[in-house]
């Protein structure tokens, strides 16, 4: 692949944790997996261009709290810059609007944790790494609007907009399924709905050129279906899981989707 042909990466590595993939075999020493993931880091490195973005998702094990931040580690060794750090959180609870003092409500999905020692993990890291740590983000594509609307006026960088920076955390649940068989045969997805909040914080239009270079089920190649991107580059060693994927970007094609941009359409 030729050196800066790719604008943004948006993915998710296996973890090396010995989740049951189909092919792949997520069981190597840590040293095995560390000098792999060097050469795909680095690989990434040069097929990106000089202004692009990569988004690395990857989450830990109650046993393994450091590997995020090794991986993060481990790819500014490989030359890359940590611009920004995002929290994906899965699930969350928090105090109840609605209800009376002490109630909660609580939101998201995530996998219980059967410990006396590990509280449930509920969040997964989203790390941003450019090549030179000054790449311009599309800070209010993602943005929400000001609680109290007194700030439109007194901050003058608001332009008026009643629209402010969300942050670097990002609640994104995943979607409810009625069967992992057949609604999300993968054992390691990250939601549609991730992937699209990195395209859109990166400025992703019909123009730019997206890679995931660990596929699974296709949901960032869902997500530049949607964010009307047209070159879009998916691999996986896994014939079973890139068939899913075609067959989800297929499905996504042939419904009137009034979220998925013209361009998306006709691509």
């Amino acid at each position: 692949m030729p050196g800066g042909s790719k604008d943004i990466v948006v993915t998710s590595p296996p973890y090396n944790l010995g989740i049951h993939y189909l092919t792949y075999d997520d069981t190597s020493s840590r040293a095995e997996y560390l000098t792999w993931c060097r050469v795909w880091m680095t690989e990434i490195l040069r097929v990106l261009s000089d202004g692009g973005s990569f988004f690395l998702n990857v989450g830990a094990s109650p046993k393994e709290p450091l590997f995020p931040h090794q991986m993060a580690l481990l790819a500014c060794e490989c030359g890359w810059k940590l611009q920004n750090t995002f929290h994906w959180v899965k699930s969350i609870s928090v105090p109840d609007p609605k209800g009376e003092d002490g109630d909660f409500v609580s939101v998201g999905h995530f996998k219980p944790i059967n410990s006396k020692r590990f509280v449930n993990d509920c969040h997964e890291y989203v790390f941003h790494l450019t090549k030179t740590g000054n790449v311009p983000l599309e800070r209010l594509a993602l943005g929400v609007p000001y609680q109290d609307k007194s700030n439109i006026a007194r901050w003058g960088h608001t332009g008026g907009r009643d629209k402010r920076c969300r942050g670097n955390v990002w609640f994104v649940p995943y979607e409810t399924i009625q069967r992992r068989s057949t609604d999300r045969p993968h054992p390691a997805t990250f939601p549609v709905e991730l992937a699209r909040n990195c395209l859109k914080i990166a400025g992703a239009n019909a123009q730019t050129r997206v890679m995931d270079p660990f596929l699974g089920i296709g949901s960032s190649a869902l997500a530049a279906y949607f964010e009307g991107v047209r070159s879009f580059t998916g691999y996986d060693i896994d014939a079973e899981y890139v068939a899913v994927a075609k067959a989800r970007l297929a499905e996504a094609a042939g419904k009137t989707d009034e979220s998925a941009p013209k361009a998306a359409k006709e691509a």
